[in-house]
């Protein structure tokens, strides 16, 4: 797994960039104190780091001059300056990329790719392939599978996405409000469409065999119970 440190003001932007990069396995560190950056890289050794320009204190071009001393890990610069020689700046200081705000997550994400295979080999981290098990049950869900012992069902994108939350906070309560922003980032939905979903997910775990596993917590949201017995487990004689 890939630690990508972020450094950058802007809570919300952080909070996308760690949801996007965490839903593709990667691990995310976050660097508070903007003064501290170059012990923060030190202490975590990061694969990667998303560098902002606009930072308090230092700049990112100073920052870059000053991962450079320590690390060699690719530097992607993510800013709202436009200009040609803030770009030059950048790589001139250090940086391997340079991506402009607004900025589209995915292309963002096909250049962290890019620049870990460049770092580290032909190896992608990303190329791992996740899965989220609890007690025998696995979701793959990169491949949208849904794994019990010898038995498996496909599963929809977003059946997925709700069967990553529950299976990830387990033995925990998830939230109504989690699951509806880990479903629907941007785009409104009501309460009862969750509903629909949870409904068509115990559908899938039925075709596993798999039945009252999704509990409903009335007021909080949703927790899976594992009252199954793991296939995997042998019973010695």
């Amino acid at each position: 797994m890939a630690t990508i440190m972020i450094v950058e003001d802007d809570s919300k932007i952080v909070q996308l960039l760690r949801e996007q990069l965490e839903k593709y396995g990667y691990r995310t560190v976050q660097v508070i104190r903007f003064d501290q950056v170059l012990n923060e890289v030190k202490a975590t050794r990061p694969e990667l780091v998303l560098l902002d320009v606009n930072l308090p204190k230092y700049d990112g071009f100073y920052w870059c001059r000053q991962i450079r001393t320590v690390s060699n890990c690719p530097i992607v610069v993510i800013s709202a300056r436009e200009s040609k020689m803030d770009q030059v700046m950048a790589l001139e200081n250090g940086a391997d990329d340079y991506v402009t705000k607004p900025f589209d997550y995915d292309i963002l994400l096909a250049k962290i790719n890019s620049q870990l295979r460049r770092a580290y080999g032909q190896y992608s981290f990303i190329d791992k392939e996740r899965k989220v098990e609890v007690a025998g049950l696995v979701l793959f869900p990169e491949r949208m599978e849904l794994v019990f012992g010898q038995s498996k069902v496909e599963v929809s994108k977003k059946e997925a996405l709700l069967l990553e939350v529950l299976l990830s906070q387990y033995p925990r309560v998830a939230s109504r409000e989690r699951l509806l922003e880990k479903l629907w980032d941007e785009q409104f939905v009501d309460e009862n469409t969750l509903n629909v979903y949870i409904t068509r997910v115990r559908n899938k775990l039925k075709e596993l065999s798999l039945e009252g596993v999704i509990e409903t917590v009335r007021g909080s949201g949703y927790r899976l119970k594992a009252v199954w017995r793991d296939p995997d487990e042998t019973v010695s004689s």
